[in-house]
């Protein structure tokens, strides 16, 4: 299997269509959320709105980098948006983090496999893939946090 399949497989598993880790996905456990429930608190847990917000963060900077811009996400802005006031808010909240996935797969799925290899923007921060590698991990990490933030606010 190429390199681009193998993460872009990894990807959706995570994102849009897997069933495999969690027996489900991001887009699966945003999509059905009122903007209430998306909001609430669960002890000093983050919301699953401040989550998905949170991935669709690094996953707007990577889409960014893989198009051949600058690397200019910072961890201390990756929780700062306005918040959701509205059903609307949360909509398009949904809507861009769904499209951002999409888009962030089909990017990946389009790479070679010497790109793949090859150094994420400057050689400190490792190759492209483990940098994809390492989102498929951080969004394994936070989906299974909605699992459970959901089995509380229910």
């Amino acid at each position: 299997m190429k390199l681009n399949h193998y993460l872009a497989n990894r990807l959706k598993e995570v994102y849009t269509q897997g069933k495999w880790v969690l027996g489900t996905n991001f887009k699966e456990q945003i999509s059905d959320l009122h903007w209430e429930k998306a909001n609430q608190k669960v002890g000093d847990f983050n919301s699953i709105a401040d989550i998905t917000f949170h991935i669709n963060y690094y996953t707007s900077g990577m889409i960014k980098v893989l198009k051949g811009g600058p690397l200019d996400i910072r961890d201390k802005y990756s929780f700062d948006y306005p918040g959701i006031a509205s059903e609307q808010d949360w909509q398009n909240l949904v809507s861009k983090f769904c499209l951002d996935s999409e888009e962030f797969i089909d990017l990946v799925e389009k790479m070679t496999d010497q790109k793949i290899v090859s150094d994420f923007v400057e050689k400190k921060y490792g190759t492209y893939f483990r940098n994809i590698d390492s989102m498929i991990e951080h969004a394994s990490y936070h989906l299974g946090q909605i699992v459970l933030i959901k089995k509380q606010i229910k």
